[in-house]
This record gives structure tokens, sequence and C-alpha cells, in this order.
């Protein structure tokens, strides 16, 4: 009866033995399950965040409503000239509208905005009626660009009306293409820059035509828009 007693008893310590190895097993088991869960995030965490702080910051609408954003060392722009007498045009520059009729600060002939060339700070902005006007004010605000400035030009209804030689001459220096074409009634828009001797990619003239003209006396609209270079 003894040995039975003893022998049921050392079963009892074997089966409490093997269960409490099962369980530190288990305890070890998920500890070691636990630390790669843990590793695992720090590791995919500190790859987020290199990939986040290596990545080129981007505005999350381009500027202007322009289609993508522009280089850092550019300016995103656009110019819309008018429409017959009805609508004003329109000049935005690094995300701002600086001249629209919405703002009420367009005129009709010619819409222009000079804007700092490095820093992109807009210098000065104005409007001159060149069917009526006196070209002497138009051409004491030309003469104040200065080198490494941005200039920016938007018809509105007759542009050329008392547009004299010197006037297109100073438009050619800033490197318009078009300036000596541009006659009564064209639609006419421009970015150019001071002190280049390059032609400007940025215009486009749309001629005062009968046969094509959208608002029956007056063309159509014209649209130019892009990333314009700093001037460093």
């Amino acid at each position: 009866m003894c040995v039975q007693t003893f022998d049921w008893y050392c079963r009892l310590l074997d089966w409490l033995h093997m269960r409490l190895i099962i369980r530190m097993l288990c305890y070890s088991l998920v500890s070691m399950l636990f630390s790669l869960l843990v590793y695992k995030y720090i590791i995919s965490t500190h790859i987020y965040l290199c990939l986040y702080l290596s990545a080129e910051p981007e505005t999350s609408h381009p500027k202007c409503s322009l289609s993508k954003n522009c280089p850092i060392d550019h300016f995103a722009f656009k110019i819309t000239s008018g429409a017959a007498t009805v609508v004003g045009p329109k000049i935005c520059f690094d995300g701002n509208i600086v001249m629209s009729g919405v703002m009420n600060n367009v005129g009709p002939g010619l819409n222009l905005v000079l804007v700092n060339g490095e820093n992109g700070k807009i210098e000065k902005f104005d409007y001159f009626n060149m069917y009526s006007g006196e070209t002497k004010a138009i051409l004491d605000f030309l003469k104040t660009i200065k080198p490494g400035m941005i200039v920016l030009v938007a018809s509105f209804d007759d542009a050329a009306t008392k547009m004299t030689d010197e006037i297109r001459n100073i438009f050619a220096g800033l490197g318009s293409s078009s300036i000596k074409d541009v006659k009564f009634r064209d639609s006419w828009v421009f970015a150019g820059g001071a002190g280049t001797e390059q032609k400007s990619p940025f215009e486009k003239l749309a001629a005062n035509n009968q046969k094509t003209n959208i608002y029956g006396s007056w063309p159509e609209m014209v649209e130019i828009a892009g990333c314009f270079p700093r001037k460093i």
C-alpha cells in the first residue's frame, strides 16, 4: 500500500513538473514574439521617418492653379487677358492673385505687375489706358523697371492705340517677340525679365480679326502659365 501511494505521489510530482516546464516554455515563446513585434515596429517607424524626412516638400495644391508644382528656384504664375470690355484680366504670381476684375484693380489698356526676381516680392502694379490715356504715365512706370525684375502684362480692351515705338522697344528689351505686332484691340499677355538678352517663351497674342473674333469686335481671351526662373 505504501509503495502504491509513493508511486502515485511521484507521478503527481512529474505531472506538476512537466506542467511547470510547459508553462515556462509558453511564457518564453510569448515574450519572444512580443519582442519581435516591438522590434519590427521600431524598424518600420525608423524607415518611415527616414523616407518622410528625406522627401522633397510639396504644397498640397500647385500655386496659381498649375497642373504641377514648380521647382524651388522658380515662381508659379498665370496671366489671363481681358475679354472684350466685359471680363477683366487676371494676374496670379506665386500663388497670389495680384490683379483681377474681382479685386477691382484692373482697367482698360495694359495691366502691369513688377516683381522682385530674387525674392518674389510684388514691387508695384498698375493699369494704363492705352486708348485715351497719356503715354507719359506708362513710360514713367516702365522706366522704373530695374535689372532682375520680372514683368507681367495683360491687355484689356485696347492696348495699342497710344503705344509708341519707345514703349514697344522697352517691351522688346524685356524679351517680347510679339510686341511689334500688337494692334488695336488685340489680346496680349506676356511675362518677361529685365536685364536679359533672351526672348521670353511666355507670350501669347490673339489678333483682332472680324472673321475670327469670338466677342464681336474683340478676339478671344489669351492665357499663359508656367514656372518663371528666379533671378539669382
